[in-house]
């Protein structure tokens, strides 16, 4: 019995009429990224186990339940990388990019969590991220997200919210997480039953949780932003102005406390309701501690990283793409006969060299005239090329429209490339 194969359950595959998409979307990404003066890096995919332990944090989701993580043949623990800034981090240590330098950098590429797959959300999935490391003021945040809003508006993407919060300095924080533990501790018993394993490890993920029944609870919960020290009060303070200034729309959120324990100051969220559960496309903040985590010298850090599928299914949703993701053949080129395969192959690589910007596809496969034409039209091309024995041997080339009803016309091989770019505006 023949086996079949299907892709590993959240690993899907992308197809090429869903390509085009993909590419809009990250030209649109390398062009503004490099427009602010980022420059790309590329880390690997696999990675040390630990370093996701030490910077993600041991008891957080990610680390306990969802990496994909094997030992090789060497006996080390290595780990799929289920996000970006650890591997930018180490990579910045490794190759001495960090200490005492101002490093603005952007990565992209596949990522991997054992989630439960859902709309917009695969285990395999795709991730754009920018970091930047030695910068100290709220500026380098704004930009960021300045960045992330022109982005918004390249894309045509209207419905999202910027929600905005500051978790403080690992010292304020560690002494608000006191004050939250007390008030939860008092209310034990309204708290479900993942709320009271993270009141022992993560207490800050309790504001975060997703179950309407303790919404009143949480509401009432002591306020973080209560409870900053000075600098991190006017970080923020200086956040807001910028921001104020850029007329860029905020809505602070006390409850935005983000999932990955190096985040301290600004975290920030762009969310939308177009993606049901899935609604955030694109988060980030400050992670001042975590290049020393690492190993590095104290440096500075900010960045964000948004999930590509998501971003690309609110694309679908709300943005007319339809004259940006062409693919339809511009021109195809019928072969009729030995000869004219043979001369037709030379001549598709020369309007090639001559015509760079167009579509051409060359008929392969052999067939009929009839067949090819029919193939021709198929490919949506607006220009059909007939190349024959007698065109071959009179160096001519015949020119039928395929969307436009005009007589075929007949002219010498030396004209077309001008011709064609008569046609095409080109």
């Amino acid at each position: 019995m023949r086996q079949s194969f299907q892709s590993v359950k959240g690993m899907n595959d992308v197809l090429p009429d869903e390509t085009p998409i993909w590419h809009y979307l990250e030209s649109c990404l390398r062009e503004i990224t490099t427009s602010y003066g980022y420059s790309e890096i590329r880390m690997p995919i696999v990675e040390n186990t630990q370093l996701f332990c030490r910077s993600i944090g041991e008891v957080t989701d990610i680390v306990e339940k969802e990496m994909y993580t094997f030992v090789d043949k060497g006996e080390d623990s290595l780990t799929l990388r289920p996000e970006g800034t650890a591997s930018c981090v180490r990579a910045g240590i490794q190759h001495g990019l960090l200490y005492n330098q101002q490093q603005r950098l952007w990565y992209m590429g596949p990522m991997f969590r054992r989630e439960r797959p859902q709309k917009g959300r695969y285990r395999q999935f795709y991730q754009f991220g920018l970091e930047t490391f030695g910068l100290k003021g709220p500026d380098i945040d704004a930009e960021i997200i300045a960045l992330s809003a022109r982005l918004w508006k390249k894309l045509g993407l209207n419905e999202v919210e910027l929600q905005i919060n500051s978790l403080g300095s690992n010292q304020a924080r560690e002494a608000y997480k006191e004050k939250l533990v007390d008030y939860f501790a008092q209310n034990l018993d309204a708290l479900d039953e993942d709320s009271q394993r993270r009141l022992k490890l993560n207490p800050l993920r309790i504001l975060d949780t997703k179950n309407p029944g303790m919404k009143g609870l949480v509401e009432n919960a002591p306020k973080l932003l209560d409870h900053l020290d000075d600098e991190s009060k006017q970080h923020f303070e200086g956040l807001c102005h910028k921001l104020d200034h850029l007329g860029i729309a905020y809505v602070i959120n006390p409850k935005l406390v983000r999932g990955l324990d190096y985040y301290n100051r600004t975290v920030f969220e762009w969310v939308t309701t177009d993606l049901g559960s899935q609604g955030t496309i694109c988060a980030g903040g400050r992670y001042d501690g975590l290049v020393e985590q690492l190993g590095g010298q104290a440096t500075q850090g900010c960045g964000f990283a948004m999930g590509l599928e998501r971003i690309i299914l609110l694309l679908q949703q709300q943005s007319d793409l339809s004259d940006k993701l062409s693919t339809k053949t511009d021109v195809y080129l019928c072969t009729l006969g030995e000869s004219a395969e043979m001369a037709g192959m030379q001549l598709v690589e020369k309007l090639r060299d001559g015509l760079p910007k167009l579509k051409l596809q060359l008929h392969c496969g052999g067939g009929n005239f009839k067949k090819q034409l029919k193939k021709a039209d198929k490919s949506s091309a607006a220009i059909a090329l007939i190349l024959g024995g007698d065109e071959v041997e009179q160096q001519q080339i015949t020119i039928k429209t395929l969307r436009e009803k005009s007589d075929q016309v007949t002219i010498a091989q030396s004209e077309l490339i001008s011709r064609l770019q008569q046609i095409f505006a080109i």
